[in-house]
């Protein structure tokens, strides 16, 4: 029975012919992942009609046997560059039509290949295994979700520890070690922790101001399980008499968010779930403070097509996740944002982090 790398490899490889290719080689570290399983670096895959090799070094000859162990590994030797061993490789091809990475390989290593490759046609690809990473399948949401529910227990412990001299930084650290306790091999990204004013900045870096020093908290944070990542964004209320300004933008942001959510279906162009959070902050008057897209797909990366904004047209399947961050930004005010991480189904779509609150009166918390 093949397994779901096999099965990946193979949707590849229905592709290429397709496009009329012997063979591609796969230079994207994450691709190579996604259809192999090796969590490693500094190794390529090799997808031909005839086979598949993953081509590696002496560093990663057990860790390929331990996760890839129906997979054929070429360890090439410390004298051999990747070109000669591809090449290697390549000799009992018969066709010489070789597909590359174009959004991963420099133009120094496309000469050195070039060079190596004498004889073979060398057919820069866009995209091709990113289309297939777009749909994800039952073991790749399940670590979505495991991803999900660290993060949200670190989220809610900070939050119920929360206190006025704490800084941006020290929180930053507080939830990012908490996350791994939780579960999470690392954080998806750098943490943002962002106090009152500086919370306009779409990606703050915390430093050192303090909670007390605004009357919100914007925090965007996200943790990874085997690979696959979470990515949620809150906006803490750090006051009990909140402003009236406060209160009407968070409706707004949580309006735009809750509406978009509620229209993502398979069928349904990326731009339409776009348009409708725009629509809503721009009638209230907020049109030009939210300036980036409305989200984007989720996975083995942070960012990953497609995306919700003004011009993506592709259509949303069932597998697809994506995250839904409407934002208000108002320079030397603060910022609003909430986003959250939705796997779109047969007939709608879910939320795979539904234990963390949004509603005003939930993120309220006072601090001393």
């Amino acid at each position: 029975m093949k397994d779901q790398f096999q099965i990946r490899r193979d949707k590849l490889r229905h592709l290429i012919k397709k496009d009329g290719l012997s063979g591609i080689l796969i230079t994207s570290f994450v691709n190579v992942t996604y259809l192999t399983g090796f969590s490693g670096d500094d190794s390529y895959l090799l997808v031909t009609k005839e086979g598949d090799t993953i081509l590696s070094d002496f560093r990663y000859t057990e860790q390929i046997g331990q996760e890839c162990p129906n997979l054929t590994a070429y360890i090439r030797p410390v004298e051999e560059p990747m070109a000669r061993a591809a090449h290697k490789l390549l000799k009992g091809v018969t066709s010489k039509r070789l597909g590359v990475e174009g959004d991963s390989m420099t133009l120094s290593q496309r000469d050195t290949f070039a060079a190596t490759l004498d004889g073979w046609e060398l057919v820069t690809t866009s995209g091709l295994v990113e289309r297939l990473r777009m749909v994800k399948d039952r073991s790749e949401i399940a670590l979505m979700r495991k991803a999900g529910v660290a993060a949200a227990r670190a989220f809610e412990c900070l939050k119920a520890g929360l206190r006025a001299e704490q800084t941006e930084i020290g929180l930053k650290n507080q939830l990012d070690n908490a996350m791994k306790e939780f579960g999470a091999e690392r954080t998806a990204f750098n943490s943002i922790v962002a106090v009152g004013p500086w919370a306009s900045l779409c990606h703050a870096v915390p430093g050192d101001r303090r909670v007390e020093e605004g009357e919100l908290l914007l925090i965007d944070w996200g943790a990874v399980c085997k690979g696959y990542m979470s990515d949620n964004t809150r906006t803490i209320i750090t006051t009990n008499k909140p402003s009236n300004k406060l209160r009407k933008l968070y409706d707004i942001v949580l309006q735009a968010h809750l509406a978009a959510a509620a229209a993502i279906q398979p069928g349904i162009r990326c731009c339409d779930i776009d348009a409708i959070a725009r629509a809503i902050i721009s009638d209230a008057g907020y049109g030009k403070y939210f300036g980036h897209g409305l989200g984007h797909g989720l996975g083995l990366e942070i960012h990953e097509n497609p995306r919700f904004n003004t011009i993506t047209e592709t259509l949303l399947e069932p597998g697809m996740v994506m995250t839904v961050e409407p934002g208000i930004y108002l320079p030397g005010w603060g910022g609003i944002r909430i986003e959250d991480d939705f796997v779109v189904t047969k007939t709608g779509c879910e939320n795979i982090t539904p234990r963390l609150p949004k509603d005003f009166e939930l993120m309220i918390a006072l601090v001393d």
